[in-house]
């Protein structure tokens, strides 16, 4: 009886004990999700998101291209790439028998319209009236036609030499009246090339009456092999019995017999519902790790689609029976999961904080793979892969950075040693690579003179003190992380006291024009771009009051392009300015402009994105944005914080929950804020306060709060 009376007052006093990471409601969050959201826009200000269907993490993504709807639902496609890409073996419904050659599928002219998608599915209707369903396994698509029922004949077409961007190898043969298999190589991504290969085998749940292949304009009846640039094959089916055509189509990077055992193993029936049942499930495993409650049904619309987004890259590409293929264009095995897409430029910033936050082991899987690509492709860490093929697409060098902040927000199940040995690598030898991609243009300089070109150091000077920080925490190595916080100082180099601003420098130490050397974005933007010394770039310009005045020009607009000198809710080098009002002791103005932010620059509609998704990176800004936890320097766990947009919010961790009580969308100042029931005057909490579980407690009001604070700002790293 005592032991009992002592569990129930245990249980009582700890209540983390009771709820642990159980989640508290069986909701469908896969069906809260809107994958329309961002499919439409113009240029830059555009999210240029697929509606398709996906997996988590998964090796394929069934849908229509967002660089061409009328070019058949397509295997791959990254989620929010501003560049065409991919978009392997379209296929398509067409009513009756086909009778001219679908050539490069977009002179067919085949319209897509009454567009509706969650997570793990999708649906439209083709041709006015022939109906598509989609869903997938994490290797596999499967989908369902249902045609008319006043047509007797269907036919479906596939492509083979046919993608988003112009591909010439390419072949599929068909096997037998219900199937056919073939490969592709890749195109380019932003005019580089990517010539990876992608391998297919699909089948259809009942033989073809009709069959054959075309190239370019030519239609071949009765033939069962194409190849090259605009070629397919095509099977045309009996309807008068059976309206509807379910197909499906397993990939692989490997090889075609490792696309058939993936499709043999993930998806051997023919029951489309269990199989979007399971991606449905599947779904709702990883979404609810987020529970918010909110009056306002649009936003929580909008906050599951965008953490659906943040849980679709990396990809899988090994295979079920753990082969990949590796960046060096051999075969490899792997016990765990082996990734890719990685935009690592974006990602760092916002997307693998929140996967090691929630995913953990996964996210560990993912530095691994990096580690992996490093050691097959020439020594280097990349930047931006696809597929097995390092791109070199953006500058700096992120994964450093992405790698390091994985560490510090939990994803730690691997040997750090081989990988800070290659983070040097890519830091300290001058024209390291990965495939033929030079990792640090400059390095030479960067590390003689320290200077350089502006923006790429500052990207430089953010990865060595991420480099840094590994080497502290996970290495223990305290003499080498000094060593790579004196060249992360090096931004003051390019502070010019005579415009006040950060800017270039040419190789004798002389001035460029204030306005060069900024990719992508502009010295406005990127002044800010010093996230771990904060505190010194304030008193480098004069103090707090200064630097708030700046800040307050700055955010006159919200929606800067490329060139323009505000902020730009679209474009990474942007995302963390929001919250240096907290370094500046103004976190009310902090609170208020994140608001902004969100009602002004994010919506539920089809174009309701500021800019690119980026692989899930502006996806995660809007998460953590919502919940009020910002992860603002590289390599530190720990957030500073804004005021959440939920009434409640429960995180689910794998060692507790983190449970944010109070906030709100119309009273968004903090008047006051418990952690664990202790008042915290502090924009910043740490990491390790969180991690394995906590109450945030808020009051807040219509009415901004000018001390609440000010007391103990952020930290800073001089």
């Amino acid at each position: 009886m005592k032991n009992k009376i002592l569990l129930s007052l245990f249980l009582l006093l700890n209540p983390f004990f009771i709820l642990g990471n159980n989640r508290t409601d069986d909701k469908n969050y896969a069906e809260e999700v809107n994958t329309l959201i961002g499919t439409k826009g113009l240029g830059l200000a555009s999210g240029y998101l697929y509606p398709g269907a996906t997996y988590p993490f998964g090796m394929v993504q069934f849908t229509p291209s967002y660089f061409s709807k009328s070019a058949g639902f397509v295997i791959n496609q990254l989620s929010g790439a501003g560049c065409d890409h991919m978009g392997n073996f379209p296929t398509f419904p067409v009513r009756g028998k086909l009778q001219v050659s679908p050539e490069n599928i977009l002179n067919y002219r085949i319209n897509i319209s009454k567009e509706q998608g969650h997570a793990g599915y999708y649906e439209a209707t083709v041709q006015e009236d022939i109906r598509a369903h989609l869903t997938v396994t994490e290797r596999t698509g499967m989908a369902k036609y249902e045609f008319p029922a006043n047509q007797t004949m269907g036919t479906v077409i596939i492509g083979g030499g046919i993608s988003a961007t112009p591909i010439n190898q390419a072949a599929i043969v068909i096997t037998a009246p219900n199937r056919c298999e073939g490969y592709a190589v890749g195109g380019n991504f932003c005019g580089l090339p990517t010539p990876y290969k992608v391998y297919f085998v699909a089948e259809f749940d009942k033989g073809a009456v009709e069959f054959g292949t075309w190239k370019q304009k030519e239609l071949k009846p009765n033939t069962t092999f194409a190849e090259g640039e605009c070629s397919g094959v095509y099977f045309t089916f009996d309807l008068d019995k059976k309206k509807d055509i379910q197909y499906k189509i397993g990939v692989s990077y490997v090889s075609v017999d490792n696309a058939r055992k993936n499709l043999r193993m993930e998806n051997a029936g023919w029951n489309f519902d269990e199989i979007r049942g399971e991606a449905e499930k599947r779904w709702n495993h990883y979404l609810s790790k987020i529970e918010v409650e909110s009056d306002n049904s649009d936003r929580i619309t909008q906050f599951y689609t965008h953490l659906y987004r943040t849980m679709i890259h990396p990809n899988v590409c090994s295979d079920v029976n753990g082969e990949y293929m590796g960046a060096d264009n051999r075969v490899y095995k792997s016990r765990s999961k082996q990734y890719t897409s990685f935009s690592n430029w974006d990602t760092y910033r916002t997307q693998i904080q929140l996967l090691a936050m929630l995913e953990p082991d996964v996210t560990s899987d993912i530095v691994i793979s990096h580690q992996d690509f490093a050691e097959q492709s020439g020594g280097a860490f990349p930047r931006w892969v696809l597929a097995n093929v390092e791109t070199g697409v953006m500058q700096g060098d992120p994964t450093p950075i992405l790698i390091s902040n994985a560490y510090a927000f939990g994803a730690r199940n691997y040997d750090p040693r081989p990988i800070f040995k290659t983070m040097r690598t890519n830091a300290e030898i001058p024209g390291a690579k990965s495939q033929n991609i030079e990792e640090r243009p400059g390095l030479k300089q960067y590390l003689e003179k320290g200077y350089y070109n502006a923006s790429e150091q500052l990207e430089y000077t953010s990865s060595d003190f991420a480099i840094g920080q590994f080497a502290l925490r996970a290495i223990g190595d305290e003499f080498s992380a000094w060593r790579y916080f004196h060249f992360a100082r090096s931004w003051k180099n390019l502070f010019n006291p005579e415009t006040g601003w950060l800017q270039s420098r040419n190789p004798d130490g002389s001035w460029k024009p204030l306005s060069e050397d900024f990719r992508e974005s502009t010295y406005k933007n990127y002044f800010w771009m010093v996230p771990y010394d904060i505190a010194g770039l304030v008193e480098m310009i004069g103090g707090k009051k200064i630097a708030e005045q700046r800040l307050d020009e700055f955010f006159q607009r919200l929606d800067a392009n490329y060139n323009d000198a505000w902020f730009a809710s679209g474009n990474e080098p942007s995302f963390h300015i929001p919250w240096i009002y907290n370094w500046v002791g103004c976190p009310y103005k902090t609170q208020a402009i994140v608001n902004r932010i969100l009602n002004e620059q994010y919506s539920g509609k089809i174009d309701g994105l500021p800019g690119n998704d980026d692989l899930g990176t502006m996806g995660a800004w809007y998460i953590f944005a919502c919940i009020g936890l910002y992860p603002e320097i590289p390599g530190i766990g720990g957030f500073t914080i804004n005021t959440p947009i939920f009434s409640s919010v429960k995180i689910y961790l794998k060692n507790g929950s983190i449970f944010i009580k109070g906030g709100s969308e119309k009273d968004i100042y903090i008047k006051s804020l418990k952690v664990n029931g202790v008042l915290h005057n502090s924009t910043w909490i740490n990491w390790d306060e969180l991690s394995n579980g906590a109450t945030l407690e808020y009051r807040t009001s219509g009415k901004a709060d000018l001390k609440w604070g000010t007391k103990v700002l952020p930290p800073s790293f001089p």
